[in-house]
């Protein structure tokens, strides 16, 4: 393939492009991995690094993300199996969501991930920096004390996928009701719930 001339660009974005050079400079060791696409960069963060990813792409002159816009989970159970492949689809799609005999490996590494979408208001950009998570207890330090505004996210992430946050001061279920069983957003939550209710 062509080597790229300076003058050509990686997202077609000079801000992109001026941010994902500056992630390769800081954040270039084969622990973290830059994903460049749609004119949007993603920084994969080891969880073990967490914390001083966060404090440096806060705090250094090339990035200074002083807000962090949303915190939030995802579930990786399934992904990039058939049954999401649309053409096979029922035409009424019920049978994808009821009917199905999803496997889903308690040991994945990856199956969970916390998900931070963070904001320079200083050099007008953005980045999403990801987490991959065990699927067996999914846990990674909480970033409360960087960004505040994780508070609230941090606990929404708990309550609807299980993922715990080391260091959050008040983890606690924040959508569901007192007493809910399980975490309705992993893919291996029963459509029809753990508790039968009645209104």
């Amino acid at each position: 393939s062509p080597v790229m001339s300076q003058q050509e660009s990686r997202t077609g974005d000079a801000r992109s492009d001026a941010l994902a050079d500056a992630i390769d400079r800081h954040f270039g060791g084969s622990e973290y991995e830059t994903q460049v696409g749609y004119g949007e960069v993603t920084l994969v963060v080891p969880s073990e690094r967490l914390l001083e990813t966060a404090r440096i792409l806060r705090d250094h002159g090339d990035f200074l993300f002083e807000q962090l816009i949303d915190v939030c989970g995802v579930d990786y159970a399934a992904y990039g199996r058939s049954e999401w492949e649309t053409e096979d689809a029922s035409s009424t799609g019920f049978g994808r969501g009821v009917d199905r005999d999803l496997a889903i490996a308690d040991d994945d590494p990856k199956r969970f991930a916390s998900v931070y979408q963070l904001l320079s208001v200083t050099h007008n950009r953005r980045i999403r920096m990801k987490v991959y998570l065990d699927g067996g207890q999914p846990m990674v330090d909480s970033v409360v004390d960087i960004w505040s505004s994780a508070n609230w996210f941090e606990r929404e992430a708990f309550d609807l996928f299980g993922i715990l946050y080391s260091g959050h001061s008040d983890l606690r279920r924040i959508l569901t009701d007192y007493g809910f069983v399980g975490h309705p957003f992993r893919k291996d939550f029963p459509i029809s719930g753990q508790v039968e209710m009645r209104y």
